[in-house]
């Protein structure tokens, strides 16, 4: 299936790209995190186990086994503070 990423802060600068459409065939939001991490790179290095980052689905934040649909966004952020 074709989705959209989006990718904020930290992960955009990092990766030198704010969004991007990719095929896939995970059947979660945790599936589609293993197949970036298999790109090696800075997508290994800012989506790795143990770092904090978050995840929306169609602008929802959502948990790692939410599953993914055709034609979805899906977002990977830092963790946000307020003051």
């Amino acid at each position: 299936m074709k989705i959209s990423l989006r990718y904020f802060a930290q992960l955009r600068e990092s990766l030198g790209l704010s969004e991007e459409s990719i095929e896939t065939q995970a059947s979660d939001v945790a599936g589609l995190r293993a197949q970036l991490l298999a790109r090696g790179g800075a997508y290994a290095e800012v989506l790795a186990p143990g770092r904090a980052v978050r995840c929306a689905l169609n602008q929802q934040l959502c948990a790692w086994e939410t599953p993914l649909v055709p034609g979805a966004e899906v977002a990977f952020f830092p963790p946000v503070t307020g003051g």
